[in-house]
């Protein structure tokens, strides 16, 4: 998962990037995993452990997003952002956005968490933006060298359900984990937009036969 999770949050405010970093190593490993040198059996082993370890962070990430808040109004949309997406900025910090953006006011609150109040129109923008970010990533995934073999990602307007074609009849090791990517495009989407987050759907299918692969939920992960 080389392009992952690049999202303006709150316009200039929140940038995740932390799953970039994961899946940059995963990228690695599969490299190492895939060689034909004669340790690679070992080396095998090793990038699948590497790759298991991306996926563990990366449902973390996800888990940690259940921790923002939307309240939407008549007027305006108010919303928390936990304390680890604020990545110790300060009131001053907040005040500059808050200038910058034009949104009515921003808050550091006494936990960590910063609460932002827009309006109704300035939220919409925002997901708009997300969403535009979301479909470029996608877009970027076809043909690329992390994924040679994928064709098409589609996804409907509300991110909850993702379709991957690929011209692999049984998904290799980087494509088998990028269904914990989609549920992060599709768990953010909806968290900010103040949605249902925990039902997204990911369908794989052949490019040539069009039979599925497989299909997963994010629902599965509380199990």
């Amino acid at each position: 998962m080389k392009k992952i999770l690049l999202m303006l949050l709150l316009s200039t405010a929140l940038i995740l990037s932390a799953c970039g970093k994961n899946t940059d190593s995963n990228s690695n490993g599969n490299a190492t995993g895939n060689s034909g040198s004669t340790n690679g059996t070992n080396e095998s082993t090793e990038g699948q452990e590497a790759t298991s370890e991306d996926k563990d962070a990366d449902s973390s990430e996800l888990e940690s997003l259940g921790d923002v808040s939307v309240d939407k109004g008549s007027s305006e949309v108010e919303l928390t952002i936990p304390a680890t997406y604020v990545d110790g900025q300060t009131q001053e910090d907040l005040d500059l956005i808050r200038e910058t953006e034009g949104y009515k006011s921003i808050t550091l609150n006494d936990d960590g968490s910063a609460t932002y109040v827009m309006t109704k129109k300035q939220h919409e923008t925002m997901m708009a933006e997300m969403a535009n970010t979301i479909n470029d990533a996608m877009k970027e995934m076809v043909g690329s060298d992390d994924y040679p073999n994928i064709t098409e990602v589609k996804a409907n307007d509300t991110f909850t359900e993702f379709t991957v074609t690929t011209k692999s009849e049984e998904l290799d090791m980087s494509e088998s984990f990028t269904y914990i990517m989609f549920y992060m495009y599709g768990g953010m989407y909806n968290i900010f937009n103040g949605s249902e987050s925990d039902d997204i759907t990911v369908t794989y299918i052949n490019a040539d036969t069009g039979e599925t692969i497989s299909s997963s939920n994010s629902a599965d992960l509380a199990e």
